[in-house]
């Protein structure tokens, strides 16, 4: 019980600090990577709950694709280079702080009402599962919501390579001719030739 205790608090001060340094640093490639840190220990504490499913899904699909496209995309447009000064959005402080006081008002209200907690599990609920969390799931996913998954993640194929065509920079295919003309002129070129 008491190495449970002590896994449940690092994972649990990791999950935290790590999202804290999410909104609290400047450069959005270290917040990607600190948020992947984030998801990785909340996978654990799904481990430590019993639930293996959500906790591979949790890795598997949060911070293996989800968070890897951001770093991805970020990476690609460059996002780190710009440095802006200003808040663009007017009002966006205050609702930011607006909401974040909701957000906090609305966990401590689901945890004193005793929402998610095991003691409040509906009648039956251990009885309905008897197969396993991931069998249950997987039966529904892929019986049920075959099609609805399938169509989800072919959309998510479409975005990917849509970003990445969009966000291609346009360079013009310079000639042999006119580096050599530049070469003849005296002013050796940097570009490279088309292939």
């Amino acid at each position: 019980m008491g190495s449970n205790l002590a896994f449940f608090y690092a994972f649990a001060a990791v999950a935290v600090v790590s999202t804290l340094l999410v909104i609290a640093q400047p450069n959005p490639i270290y917040s990607v990577l600190l948020l992947i840190t984030s998801f990785m220990a909340l996978a654990g504490l799904y481990v430590m709950l019993d639930a293996p499913f959500v906790a591979v899904t949790q890795i598997i699909v949060y911070a293996g694709a989800i968070m890897v496209l951001f770093l991805f995309v970020i990476m690609l447009l460059g996002v780190d280079r710009i440095d802006v000064r200003s808040e663009r959005l007017f009002l966006q402080r205050p609702l930011a702080i607006v909401l974040g006081i909701g957000f906090v008002v609305e966990v401590t209200a689901a945890i004193r009402a005793g929402v998610g907690l095991s003691t409040h599990a509906p009648e039956g609920f251990d009885q309905l599962q008897q197969a396993g969390n991931t069998q249950a799931v997987a039966a529904v996913l892929f019986r049920d919501y075959f099609f609805p998954f399938e169509a989800t993640s072919i959309l998510l194929i479409v975005a990917a390579i849509a970003a990445m065509v969009l966000a291609q920079r346009k360079v013009r295919a310079v000639t042999q001719a006119e580096i050599d003309a530049e070469v003849a002129a005296g002013q050796p070129s940097d570009v490279r030739t088309a292939s």
